[in-house]
């Protein structure tokens, strides 16, 4: 199961709002950087039959199946820190990240 804070709840409520449409938030991973993954969020539109649909509260999150034993457990937090903004991963199937911290890698 994947989980959002409230401060996630809020900023995926505020995003889609802006929208014309659309399902939800998709969350997933693609092969990049030097540790092996990244993540990856973009707007769902639509919900394929190898999706799983995560609701908390009134938000949607769709992440292909294949993602999910990466994700598992994951908490998702939007955080403000002074001028910046951003979704925060709070993973506990990672085992390193890369000096940047815009790749990781998991233990399958």
């Amino acid at each position: 199961m994947i989980t959002l804070t409230e401060s996630a709840i809020k900023r995926v409520r505020d995003m889609m709002s802006k929208r014309d449409g659309g399902v939800g938030l998709r969350i997933g991973v693609v092969k990049s950087g030097c540790s092996g993954y990244s993540y990856a969020l973009d707007y769902a539109d639509d919900v394929a039959t190898d999706d799983v649909v995560i609701e908390q509260g009134d938000v949607k999150v769709v992440v292909n199946e294949d993602a999910m034993p990466m994700l598992e457990g994951m908490e998702l937090d939007f955080v403000r820190e002074g001028l910046n903004q951003s979704f925060k991963f709070i993973n506990p199937n990672v085992t390193s990240e890369c000096g940047c911290g815009e790749s990781f890698s998991v233990t399958k």
